[in-house]
């Protein structure tokens, strides 16, 4: 086979700052839509935003329905119970997300099934569903986060808990790119601690395991027919994760530290929003690996870990936490297929450390930032032990789209070691 010589780079139309929210009318409008389905969970509608950015799509002659039922951590019976209001209550023209990763992914689901045919598990990627592409085209979606992390508006994914089998996967595919991502600050400005903690961390490790994947011309040659969003490390993604990494060098404790004390709309705050706006962009394109496979069956399978400043209803480990509970080690095993790009990391995210150590420089970095920032300490603080190291293996190699982005192979038995080391990290 011929190493491949292209990548691919796509990204949504993007507005960026504070006050941006008030002009999503003016943008839907311009696409001659007229009735619009505004989707988001019950915490973001109790803090009055979507309600807000509905009088804004009002005053511009849209008619607007809004569905508040978002689950957080979306599973796949919370995705057809929107999917089925959404087809009850249409037709619509444009769909607006507002909230978290989670209420951005329903819309996803929403904007994919109401006008194609078939239902949610033909379109999940293999070997859990069918993987189904889209016949016909998506409704328009603008995705509007109002939490700090996810990068959920950039990218092409839709990321959902299969509950009977407690593993998480998703949908991919490129229609499912928000049309337009409109980052406003002033409403992620109020997020708790807790949120804020673990949703930063899926930025950083959005840009880390973007820095560190499998670079694009490493990849056999592929028709166009071929190419899949994510293509590997390359020289556009690069730049957009070590300005991610740069601005959480800065940004990240001390937003974590000012809302601990109840300070909102701060610099660092607006930092954060920039930051996990740039890992999108970087992973959205260059894709993740190991922490992220790891973290859907860490999820998926929680048994009675309820996080503080999150809904105390359920269970449940929340996707920038689990993510970054396997990060170190994940880390750590990879160094040796790019020594150099996992150092500038650290650099980055560290300025000024010793990188005399080798391998264990960016696993110790990530260790003291998550104790700083309250992650728990590993696998065990939220309830797993030696004894479900083979189940969450199994887990994670189903995640065989992401794993196939790590810079170097990544067996059963690799796995089952970084799992096993994550138990603790201080």
């Amino acid at each position: 086979m011929t190493a491949e010589t292209v990548f691919t780079y796509a990204a949504p139309a993007l507005k960026f700052g504070r006050g941006a929210a008030a002009e999503i009318g003016y943008d839907v409008r311009a696409w001659d839509a007229r009735r619009v389905l505004l989707v988001t969970d019950p915490g973001v509608a109790a803090t009055g935003h979507p309600e807000r950015v509905a009088d804004g799509l009002r005053a511009r002659d849209l008619s607007v329905v809004v569905y508040d039922g978002a689950r957080v951590e979306p599973t796949d019976a919370s995705l057809e119970e929107a999917v089925a209001f959404a087809r009850a209550e249409g037709p619509f023209d444009a769909v607006v997300a507002v909230g978290g990763g989670s209420a951005i992914d329903t819309a996803k689901a929403v904007a994919l099934l109401v006008t194609n045919p078939g239902e949610l598990m033909d379109y999940v990627n293999a070997p859990i569903g069918k993987a189904r592409a889209p016949e016909q085209p998506v409704l328009p979606l603008v995705a509007v986060p109002t939490t700090t992390g996810t990068g959920a508006e950039s990218t092409t994914i839709c990321v959902m808990d299969v509950l009977a089998l407690k593993v998480k996967t998703g949908i991919s595919h490129a229609a499912l790119r928000p049309r337009l991502a409109v980052v406003d600050p002033q409403l992620s400005a109020t997020q708790p601690p807790g949120v804020l903690a673990a949703a930063g961390m899926d930025i950083l490790c959005h840009a880390l395991e973007s820095y560190t994947a499998r670079w694009y011309g490493e990849f056999d040659a592929k028709q166009p027919e071929q190419r899949v969003p994510y293509c590997g490390a390359n020289p556009i993604a690069d730049l957009w994760s070590e300005r991610a990494l740069g601005l959480l060098a800065t940004a990240f404790r001390a937003a974590v530290r000012q809302a601990r004390e109840g300070a909102s709309g701060t610099e660092a705050a607006e930092q954060m929003a920039l930051a996990a706006t740039f890992a999108g962009l970087g992973f959205g394109n260059a894709g993740v690996h190991i922490p992220h496979a790891n973290a859907y069956p860490i999820a998926g399978r929680v048994r009675d870990f309820r996080p503080a400043d999150y809904p105390q209803d359920e269970p449940m480990v929340p996707h920038g936490m689990a993510v970054s509970l396997t990060a170190p080690e994940a880390f750590r095993f990879t160094f040796d297929a790019a020594p150099e790009r996992h150092l500038r990391a650290a650099s980055l995210l560290s300025p000024g450390v010793s990188v005399s150590a080798g391998r264990d420089v960016l696993p110790a970095v990530l260790a003291g930032l998550m104790q700083d920032i309250g992650i728990p300490n590993g696998l065990a603080a939220v309830g797993y032990g030696a004894g479900d190291v083979d189940v969450l293996v199994d887990g994670a190699l189903q995640q065989q789209r992401l794993l196939a982005t790590a810079p170097k192979e990544v067996r059963g038995e690799d796995l089952a070691g970084i799992i096993g080391a994550s138990l603790e990290h201080w």
